[in-house]
């Protein structure tokens, strides 16, 4: 098996940073819990268990990426933009610090993704036939 593109690679790369910063936040909300600065306690501590089990799924999916596994394109790409939602939030919250690296990587992971040696690895490089309009008998 021939060594996945650069872009497929660094598509991976992304994911696993971004898979790093939630866990760094779950972390970051895990220590808030317990030390009492949460809303409710159990709140804090659901956030926080969330938070690693999303991190986890976030690092199977960039295995999957850096494996070059097809499935792992579409959860990839929603992570991108669910990544850039939140960065947006972040900085019209004015809390830029966190803002403006999550668009970053929303915005490289998106480039990553797109750029045409990771839609040929991702998709399998077939083409895909255009649909029949309904109604035609095709």
């Amino acid at each position: 098996m021939p060594p996945s593109p650069l872009t497929v690679r660094a598509a991976a790369a992304v994911q696993a940073a971004e898979a790093a910063v939630v866990c760094v936040a779950s972390v970051l909300s895990g220590v808030d819990a317990a030390a009492g600065r949460s809303y409710r306690t159990g709140s804090g501590i659901a956030l926080t268990l969330i938070g690693f089990g999303t991190a986890a799924a976030l690092g199977f999916v960039a295995v999957g990426l850096a494996r070059a596994r097809q499935w792992s394109r579409t959860p990839s790409l929603l992570t991108q933009l669910f990544t850039g939602i939140v960065g947006i939030y972040l900085v019209q919250g004015h809390r830029l610090d966190w803002g403006v690296p999550t668009l970053a990587l929303a915005a490289a992971g998106f480039l990553a993704l797109l750029l045409p040696p990771s839609l040929r690895t991702l998709t399998g490089g077939r083409p895909v036939p255009p649909r029949a309009p309904p109604g035609s008998g095709g």
